[in-house]
């Protein structure tokens, strides 16, 4: 596979940048040694305004535990080398490396076809998953609003919405989140994956520090919104120990709920975490990889349903029971709760817009 060694300071998730498998044609090495490093090296992030036809989708997975997703953007800064959404890039004709998190496409007219779809007749009123695959506040959303513009027409419509993000950036809508969480229309999904922030810098580089993510826990509660922590992905050796400690850190902070899922590295995502933790943690990547096949049946991936987000085997099972005693422990008798869907309404066209 063709690909072009980064730099580790980048400050990118990934290293390499693997060829697009869906691409007939690609530049050969002949060209990269025409290239200097340093233009690696200092990529800057590009932002491409798209306008899609559709911009929900409706999640077919048994396991996910969502019925809609909406993704404002495609590809995300945050850069988490591990990062399952990764391979859809390649969808848009670039790589699941370094142009997942360097070339983000912006869908500019998400607000427009969210509205269309809720004033259709035949509209199903179920909760909405902001994102399911890339995040929704990562840093660009402060520039381009998109989510913001969302959660509008979410209270205008008084339709359910759950949130998933790793960026404290979600406190710029407490506004709008509050007003939601009184009417029991939202819930906040909080990504934690370690509290060692110098692993943090490394394993998802531009995501918000684990200090201001649980300082986040904190302000949402404060506020009446419910929020529920989830420790993803657990990677073998590098991050597996801190499961009580998080889930306690969770606890103190007002979180109502608390869940994992294991590393799964599908499509390219193989090779760009082999080569992230071969750079970063050679003593012991031959033993992350390892554990990480051992969890998936001898494989770096599973697609299994009910099984791909635990893992199976013995180290999968003792993942398992830390984790249910943390949450025993921390977690007694909380629980996120249900959220609404009879309150649905369609406002008047002036009413809606004097939102905007």
């Amino acid at each position: 596979m063709s690909k072009k060694q980064l730099h580790s300071s980048t400050g990118r998730g990934a290293l390499i940048n693997p060829t697009n498998r869906f691409l007939k044609t690609e530049l050969g090495e002949d060209f990269h040694e025409y290239t200097a490093d340093e233009e690696i090296v200092a990529k800057k992030t590009t932002f491409i305004e798209v306008f899609p036809k559709t911009i929900i989708n409706k999640v077919n997975s048994p396991d996910i535990g969502m019925y809609y997703s909406l993704n404002p953007y495609q590809g995300c800064e945050h850069g988490c080398t591990y990062c399952y959404a990764r391979p859809t890039h390649e969808y848009w004709g670039y790589s699941a490396g370094t142009d997942f998190e360097s070339t983000i496409l912006v869908k500019k007219n998400a607000p427009t076809l969210l509205e269309e779809s809720f004033t259709k007749k035949k509209w199903e009123v179920k909760p909405i998953s902001l994102s399911g695959n890339t995040d929704c506040y990562q840093p660009c959303e402060k520039t381009y609003t998109i989510t913001r513009q969302l959660l509008q027409l979410f209270l205008a419509y008084k339709h359910p919405v759950s949130i998933i993000t790793k960026n404290v950036l979600i406190l710029r809508d407490l506004d709008l989140l509050s007003e939601l969480a009184k009417l029991n229309l939202v819930s906040v999904h909080l990504s934690i994956t370690t509290l060692n922030e110098e692993l943090r810098r490394i394993l998802e580089p531009r995501t918000a520090t684990s200090k201001r993510k649980l300082e986040a826990i904190e302000q949402l509660t404060a506020h009446g919104i419910p929020v529920s922590v989830m420790i993803a992905p657990l990677i073998p050796a590098i991050n597996d120990h801190e499961v009580f400690s998080i889930v306690k850190a969770a606890s103190e902070r007002g979180a109502l709920g608390v869940n994992y899922q294991v590393v799964r590295l599908n499509g390219p995502n193989g090779a760009i975490f082999t080569n992230w933790v071969e750079t970063h943690f050679p003593d012991r990547a031959e033993k992350v990889i390892h554990q990480l096949k051992a969890l998936h049946d001898g494989k770096l991936n599973d697609s299994r349903f009910g099984i791909r987000m635990k893992g199976e085997g013995t180290y999968a099972l003792n993942i398992q029971r830390q984790f249910e005693v943390a949450r025993n422990r921390f977690f007694p008798k909380r629980t996120i709760p249900k959220l609404r869907t009879d309150l649905f309404e369609r406002p008047s066209k002036n009413g809606q817009m004097s939102l905007f």
